[in-house]
């Protein structure tokens, strides 16, 4: 029986989602459980499967275009079965998404096809081969339409074994492709360009977008009269939009107020020595400063709910889990995966899923699950040499701890002049659900445990 696929709820604060790309053309077999389309929720981007058997009848929201959750986005049926029930449901409901609905099936239902074809451009590749061709620097117009995957989408394996047969038929006197960022190669393969063309008397260097268009003949933005000139465009889409969108909703709607403690780091600098061969040993993963501060925070809360809280409608609600979440910055832009139940973890458990939840992140890997659920976030920017900063609450949540770099200073310690690992903290609250005191108390906490970090375990 033919039915709706709606906008998934890829997490508890996802009103609404965009879809990037179908996999799948009209008129194309589906099987329950394969990847056919890609959807941008409030988080990240994550690949939708069908749930059922079929044939894709009709796409409603075509690539780019953002509804709410529940709103119908395609029909999946039978070859031969009509859809005018489906059709009537749509043009009855005072649903807004059933009605965009109801205007799309207004259009043609194309024949069905009794065989199945790739779809086309970028629709035809899946995010992994795409990854992988822009690290090689490959285009993809010239892997032709034709891949291994479902429907001849392009996959993993085909990137692979085109690399495998390059490198077969490369000469030693061949020019070999530049190194170039992911959009300087997004654009090559949207202009043509040949990369090994890029590659000529480019060794070492990486290329960039303006590189692409000057091969291409295309030349670069320019600026109007007393205008400055365009290097480089770079679309607004994407994670990169997702962020946007995220911080600028928190920092309007939530009153930021940042407190910065400075914190004595010797035992815990002590303590992460010594404790790291053991958890290497045991659980795969090297202890961090970062680790620490999980299990700290995760012990801070107990005594400090509010911290652990959330704002919604006319309710301050207060977790009772510890859900940690940790930003991390990948190439497309920041992602907060969360260490659940934080508190009840040892700590090599706590190192071990941070570190596979950060390896699944960067390379692009992660689950709504990853990122969902957080109470309390953590964000480090102390490898960047930064000593004090005011980060952004993740929305609903009302505190985030910024954590600046650990670096050698004077200090007057023991009555003398010492020098001592330094790092500050720097907490922002939301000030509608915690005022300065009990903030300020939760950060004073934080410097106790991580000055005597043998209380974390207690």
């Amino acid at each position: 029986m033919a039915e709706f696929l709606q906008m998934p709820r890829l997490g508890q604060s996802m009103e609404e989602g965009t879809v990037l790309q179908w996999y799948k053309r009209e008129g194309d077999t589906v099987k329950a459980g394969e990847p056919l389309l890609e959807v941008m929720s409030d988080k990240a981007n994550f690949e939708v499967e069908a749930t059922k058997d079929g044939v894709l009848r009709k796409i409603l929201v075509d690539a780019d275009g953002t509804v709410p959750v529940s709103t119908p986005i395609a029909i999946v049926g039978s070859a031969t079965e009509p859809i005018d029930t489906l059709l009537e449901s749509a043009t009855q409901a005072s649903d807004g998404g059933y009605k965009q609905a109801a205007n799309k099936l207004a259009s043609p239902i194309p024949a069905i096809s009794s065989q199945t074809a790739p779809a086309a451009g970028s629709s035809a590749i899946s995010p992994r081969a795409r990854r992988l061709a822009e690290e090689h620097a490959i285009s993809i117009s010239t892997l032709g339409l034709s891949g291994s995957g479902p429907g001849g989408r392009i996959i993993e394996r085909d990137i692979i074994s085109y690399l495998g047969r390059q490198k077969t038929l490369e000469s030693p006197t061949a020019s070999q492709p530049a190194r170039m960022t992911p959009l300087a190669a997004r654009i090559a393969g949207d202009l043509g360009v040949d990369v090994r063309q890029l590659g000529a008397g480019a060794s070492g260097v990486k290329l960039r977008a303006d590189d692409v268009r000057k091969v291409a003949g295309t030349a670069t933005s320019k600026a109007g009269p007393g205008e400055p000139a365009v290097a480089e465009v770079i679309p607004f889409r994407g994670l990169r939009k997702i962020v946007a969108g995220n911080v600028a909703k928190s920092r309007q709607n939530a009153p930021h107020v940042t407190l910065t403690l400075e914190v004595d780091m010797t035992n815990a600098v002590e303590l992460q020595a010594r404790l790291r061969p053991e958890i290497e040993r045991d659980f795969g993963a090297k202890l961090t400063a970062t680790d620490l501060l999980v299990k700290a925070s995760a012990r801070a809360l107990e005594a400090h709910p509010l911290c652990n809280a959330a704002l919604a409608g006319d309710e301050i609600r207060v977790y009772g889990d510890k859900n940690i979440g940790v930003a991390v910055a990948t190439e497309n832009g920041l992602i907060v995966p969360v260490v659940r139940n934080a508190d009840r973890k040892r700590l090599g458990e706590t190192c071990a899923e941070l570190k596979s939840l950060v390896d699944r992140c960067r390379s692009g890997k992660q689950s709504q699950a990853d990122l969902s659920g957080g109470t309390f976030t953590i964000t480090n920017l102390g490898a960047f040499g930064i000593d004090v900063f005011d980060p952004i609450i993740v929305s609903p949540q009302s505190c985030i701890l910024g954590v600046g770099r650990i670096a050698d200073k004077v200090v007057a310690a023991n009555k003398a002049i010492e020098i001592r690992p330094m790092m500050n903290l720097c907490l922002s609250f939301d000030h509608r659900v915690l005022d300065g005191v009990p903030a300020a108390r939760f950060l004073q906490r934080m410097k106790e445990l991580m000055e005597s970090p043998d209380l974390i375990f207690v």
